[in-house]
């Protein structure tokens, strides 16, 4: 209980904000409609007709709760206004990125720590990616794919997502493969082993409590990237495509609630990082 009370208060005072902001915001709309009708309207009358307007500038807790609810368990899974049939085609874009990202981040950190001249030419390089705005470098991803020959939307958001990924994961790595020190190391090759069996024995084992770390970070990143791929790329499934649907028909209800379910997403998928985390610690004997 002593842990759950400071994340309880600030819950209920972000709630509380909410609310505030909510009145706040939408009682322009309810003071505009008085005006027109010639009447007034007193601060207790508006307060409840901020609650549960159909286009709100922001929506109450409790209209997004429900419109959630709505998406997520009243509608069929394999209904085009499912928040759970957008969440897996975001889902298969997110794993597809997330893979990509992986691969690609472990693959550099490897070639860094092993070859000096990687380390001066393609780490400094890495950071400067990450300067590009992905917002821009979208577009520009769907463009080259389509060039190519890449027919389809989850190639370009595969991208778009395993550019986000891989760098978490490649800093990580390689400040965990770095993880040992001169003397542990000159301790294995007085026993012969070779760069192999150091990097198997000693690198990688030192290495998982930074990539499990990273793969947190990396996997949320993810999701991002392929959200801001359904963007641009005229998808009408997933729930890039789903917010975009309602900021342009003018339904904050269906943004809101599709932005609270990649929330949720992204809050299971680093829960299933986790226990993988544990799981794997546990049969390697590593400490994390």
């Amino acid at each position: 209980m002593k842990r759950a009370l400071p994340v309880l208060t600030v819950l209920i005072g972000i709630v509380v904000i909410w609310y505030a902001a909510a009145v706040w915001m939408n009682s322009t709309w309810v003071y505009d409609q008085a005006e027109r009708a010639g009447t007034t309207v007193s601060f207790a009358e508006m307060v409840p007709q901020t609650m549960d307007q159909d286009r709100p500038l922001l929506p109450p807790p409790h209209q997004v709760g429900a419109e959630l609810w709505k998406g997520l368990f009243g509608q069929a899974v394999t209904s085009k206004r499912s928040l759970v049939y957008h969440g897996f085609v975001t889902f298969k874009g997110t794993m597809m990125g997330f893979g990509l990202g992986i691969v690609t981040g472990v693959l550099l950190a490897m070639a860094i720590v092993r070859f000096r001249v990687m380390d001066m030419s393609v780490m400094p390089w890495a950071i400067i990616s990450q300067t590009v705005p992905i917002v821009a470098l979208a577009p520009m991803i769907l463009v080259v794919s389509n060039q190519l020959g890449i027919e389809g939307r989850e190639v370009p958001k595969a991208i778009i997502a395993a550019y986000l990924s891989f760098f978490p994961v490649l800093v990580s790595m390689v400040k965990g493969l770095r993880a040992p020190d001169q003397m542990q190391l000159d301790l294995l090759k007085t026993y012969g082993a070779g760069e192999g069996e150091t990097f198997l024995k000693l690198r990688l084992p030192a290495s998982m409590p930074y990539f499990f770390a990273s793969l947190k970070v990396a996997v949320a990143a993810a999701l991002v990237g392929t959200i801001v791929g359904e963007l641009p790329t005229g998808a009408v499934e997933g729930l890039g495509a789903r917010m975009l649907l309602g900021s342009q028909y003018g339904e904050p209800l269906i943004t809101w609630a599709a932005l609270f379910a990649s929330a949720i997403l992204a809050g299971m998928l680093i829960l299933v990082v986790g226990l993988t985390e544990r799981m794997i610690a546990q049969k390697m004997g590593v400490r994390t």
